[in-house]
């Protein structure tokens, strides 16, 4: 199983929609795959099912892993596509600073590799600090969504400082690299700041592929469904599914293209 945690050092970048589409994408091309909300604010889960806050979830498990991981998975109507909330534990969130929840957030993974996930995303809070260092250190890669507005852009060169220091702690970690969300070509800012990270960084840590800002990703989540799931959501899904072969690319020969 590849691990990949979604994370970003400010938040409203739009992680959620991304992670949500995004792995849908992925099941959709026959990759079994595991959504795991480790946001304590519980997006993915409101995005996807009403009943998340009843639910037990990842950081129940960080607090009591004793609970059996089968508990926690959720299926969806999509046969490759399962997800875990971030459960009701969410509220309190597992206490300790960095490194505390490491060997629990690695067994977790273990467990979700043992029941037959191929990938496993995971959408984290804002950060590089507490649960979100521990979910960094113990994935395979990250992939970091940045918001396409010029303040937001200045944030970048710092989260890379930390992520170089987190690989002390995961020497092998796969720094795929920065996406661009919520991209507005017709307002000049957002057209701006894209180019501006694009010439910030190298061309391989920044995905060809870009999300736009688009009305059907608030209907989606209003329905409890991927972008895709909706009947005039096939355009927007294509977005996703590009994206989907630009990581499968970057992961070979790990991970084979399907």
């Amino acid at each position: 199983m590849i691990s990949i945690a979604i994370s970003s050092q400010k938040g409203g970048v739009g992680k959620t929609t991304l992670s949500i589409n995004l792995a849908h994408a992925f099941a959709r091309a026959g990759v079994r795959t595991l959504l795991v909300d480790a946001d304590p604010q519980g997006s993915v889960g409101l995005s996807l099912t009403r009943q998340s806050r009843l639910l037990s979830g990842f950081y129940d498990y960080l607090i009591d892993p004793g609970i059996p991981l089968d508990r926690l998975i959720v299926p969806t109507r999509l046969e490759t596509f399962s997800l875990v909330t971030s459960g009701q534990a969410s509220d309190y969130e597992a206490g300790g600073g960095m490194g505390a929840h490491l060997a629990r957030v690695r067994a977790f993974l273990r467990g979700a590799a043992a029941r037959g996930f191929d990938l496993c995303l995971i959408d984290t809070a804002a950060g590089l600090f507490g649960v979100t260092g521990d979910v960094i250190s113990s994935s395979d890669a990250i992939m970091i969504p940045q918001q396409a507005e010029p303040l937001g852009i200045r944030s970048v060169p710092k989260l890379l400082e930390g992520l170089n220091r987190l690989r002390v702690m995961n020497p092998r970690l796969n720094v795929l690299g920065v996406c661009l969300t919520m991209v507005q070509p017709d307002l000049a800012e957002s057209a701006e700041s894209a180019e501006a990270l694009r010439q910030l960084l190298p061309p391989r840590m920044v995905f060809n592929t870009q999300i736009p800002r688009d009305g059907l990703f608030v209907r989606a989540s209003a329905r409890g469904l991927p972008v895709g799931a909706l009947d005039d959501g096939a355009g927007a899904m294509t977005v996703f599914d590009a994206l989907r072969v630009e990581i499968e690319d970057k992961l070979e020969p790990v991970y084979p293209t399907r």
